[in-house]
């Protein structure tokens, strides 16, 4: 009886012990951060979905009510591993958009409808994309650049505001740190997006559907993220993002500030989901509204 107690014992503890092991290896939240490189041959598929509405906005540094609008963002976001150095990434980004205006509710953005002066839905924009992680000596740093295509007709007609109709070139540089213990992350980005393409008002004043009315302005938004682990599979996280888009000769500029608090779980093996919730705390020539956010992704 000693005897199977002690195997029963040892069974368990070795069970134990796999289960532990086993939990480290499958925690993406913890080991895939967006810093970190593929594997030659391994998949990296996000399905992104932020919906940002408001009834709030800045205009000449005065913050004023307007009826409510809202803007839903869905994109999918597929990388994968081409180098055995874990150095380079290749991937393709899509983007789908739903707007709606003149007060409607939050989730009138899930009919797609196309109403004139309501709603407007389509393809925003497709963008090949690289990854690279430059530096040997620095692992957890790379740096992801996307090429945007704007692929509609124009940014704002008889139907309302889409997106941007701008070629967009963006890169964006990732840093983390993982306290002494795995209980604490900090995650750290730079963006950048350089916004160019035709000219929203014609030299003569006239307005020109075709342009856009960001092109000729560099964005620069850092963005900090502290992380926290209960365990390897959950995190709760906590954020502040800045956005600072500069005039380069379109005579239009703005700023914005956001903080925002969400959680991570790991699903599976191989998929985790995210949520996440920021407000827009101050802006300038921007809107004042709030974004929540859900997200998927796999990675194998």
């Amino acid at each position: 009886m000693k005897n199977i107690k002690t195997l029963l014992i040892g069974f368990i503890l070795m069970s134990y012990a796999s289960f532990a092991q086993e939990e480290v290896e499958e925690s993406n939240i913890q080991n895939y951060t967006p810093s970190k490189l593929l594997e030659k041959g391994k998949w990296d598929i996000k399905w992104f979905n932020n919906l940002y509405t408001q009834t709030r906005t800045n205009s000449n540094g005065e913050n004023f009510n307007i009826p409510r609008s809202n803007f839903f963002t869905t994109s999918l976001e597929v990388f994968t591993g081409v180098s055995d150095s874990k150095k380079f990434n290749a991937g393709l980004i899509l983007e789908f958009r739903s707007n709606s205006f003149g007060d409607q509710s939050a989730t009138s953005v899930f009919s797609f409808n196309n109403e004139v002066g309501k709603s407007r839905s389509g393809l925003g924009h497709i963008a090949p994309s690289v990854k690279i992680a430059p530096f040997g000596s620095l692992p957890n740093f790379s740096v992801q650049s996307s090429f945007f295509i704007p692929v509609f007709d124009k940014e704002s007609n008889e139907n309302g505001y889409l997106a941007q109709k701008s070629y967009i070139w963006q890169n964006r540089f990732f840093y983390d740190y993982t306290f002494t213990g795995s209980k604490f992350q900090l995650f750290t980005e730079l963006g950048t997006r350089f916004f160019f393409g035709e000219k929203s008002v014609n030299d003569d004043g006239s307005s020109n559907p075709d342009g856009g009315f960001a092109n000729n302005s560099l964005e620069l938004a850092p963005g900090v993220f502290l992380s926290y682990f209960p365990t390897s599979k959950f995190t709760v996280l906590g954020f502040v993002q800045h956005a600072q888009l500069i005039d380069l000769g379109n005579k239009f500029s703005q700023n914005y500030t956001a903080l925002g608090t969400g959680a991570k779980y790991q699903l599976t093996n191989v998929l985790n989901a995210e949520l996440l919730y920021s407000k827009f705390v101050r802006g300038y020539e921007s809107g004042l509204g709030q974004s929540f956010n859900l997200g998927l992704r796999a990675i194998f």
